[in-house]
């Protein structure tokens, strides 16, 4: 319980912390160019129509910005965002009493929308098509359905595996947008932006060697540079250069190619244990003392992305540069 309370606690300082950082505006939004411009065009476009934004889907990884997102379009619709999460709408009555608190126009963000109950996704089909939602009052002989108008709302979902979206949802939809991970200059870009916000000093190859290894992920940069911000204020003046943040970011074992201690673990274990695979998935987990889901959805996109593991249908294989970079000679098979 007291572990549950301390991460309860982790978390929230996490958010406080990432909202201080987020930008408000599209202006202000670095990166995922695309995206933003077909986001900035249907705003545009729904507010010289008088009309409420189209349903909005967001999907990648997590880190990039889906929820930032959400609330810039709230911004630039002048609306009120309501957010909530897929496991937390458990009933249809919990999705009713969200849904019937809303203004006009209002926009409803539900992170990772792909964990809804099924229930619950069935009421989202009339409720986005029609604005409108039957709910069923009493059981047996006497059960009888009433039909609640809606305002008409916007839905932005958020998910990090679309796949596992119903079709009739994902068709409901009218954008559709996946955001894709960030090269290391755009990454520098929005670390001096943060820092700046943070009011501390880094110069460019501080803001680079910080971008470096943030897994082509914003929030992992904006969670390094908070960090290696407190080495700064205590043993370098509150001024982040390069080596600064080498040194920093050594403390915390993160290598300059962003792996981290979990992610050498896997690479480890696959490996040494394995001998480079295939090995499964469940097998990793057990040996590293990770669930498979967070190994699969934190860990493996990084891994593969900068081709170090393989996906097989026999398992995960670890590829020659895997050994290069654990200083290991890979298998005369080439891929264990």
């Amino acid at each position: 319980m007291r572990a549950q309370r301390q991460s309860e606690e982790l978390n929230r300082r996490n958010n406080a912390f990432d909202n201080t950082l987020r930008p408000v505006d599209f202006e202000g939004f670095v990166g995922q160019e695309k995206v933003r411009d077909r986001l900035m065009l249907a705003v545009e476009a729904a507010k010289a129509r008088g009309e409420p934004l189209d349903h909005v889907l967001f999907s990648g990884p997590p880190g990039l910005g889906k929820t930032t997102l959400s609330y810039i379009l709230g911004e630039a619709m002048g609306v009120n965002v309501k957010t909530t999460s897929g496991p937390v709408v458990t009933k249809p009555g919990d999705l009713a009493g969200l849904l019937t608190t809303l203004e006009p126009g209002d926009i409803v963000f539900v992170d990772e929308i792909h964990r809804l109950a099924k229930t619950v996704e069935e009421y989202l089909y009339s409720a986005m098509e029609d604005f409108a939602i039957d709910i069923m009052l009493d059981q047996g002989p006497g059960a009888r359905s009433v039909r609640l108008e809606l305002p008409k709302f916007t839905l932005v979902g958020a998910t990090t595996r679309i796949g596992l979206i119903a079709a009739p949802l994902r068709a409901r939809f009218g954008l559709v947008n996946r955001l894709d991970y960030y090269g290391p200059e755009l990454l520098a870009e929005i670390v001096r932006r943060s820092a700046a916000k943070l009011s501390v000093e880094i110069d460019a190859d501080g803001a680079l060697e910080i971008a470096r290894r943030a897994r082509g992920t914003p929030r992992i940069a904006n969670n390094l540079l908070r960090r290696v911000r407190d080495y700064a204020q205590v043993r370098a003046g509150n001024f982040i250069t390069g080596e600064v943040a080498k040194k920093s970011l050594g403390l915390l074992e993160i290598d300059p190619n962003g792996l981290d201690d979990m992610d050498r673990r896997i690479l480890e274990t696959i490996c040494v244990k394995f001998s480079g695979g295939p090995v499964g998935l469940s097998t990793i987990a057990v040996s590293v003392g990770e669930e498979p889901d967070t190994i699969e959805e934190a860990y493996e996109p990084f891994l593969i992305m900068e081709g170090y593991l393989e996906r097989t249908p026999k398992g995960r294989v670890a590829t020659p540069l895997a050994f290069s970079r654990l200083g290991l000679q890979a298998p005369a098979r080439g891929r264990g």
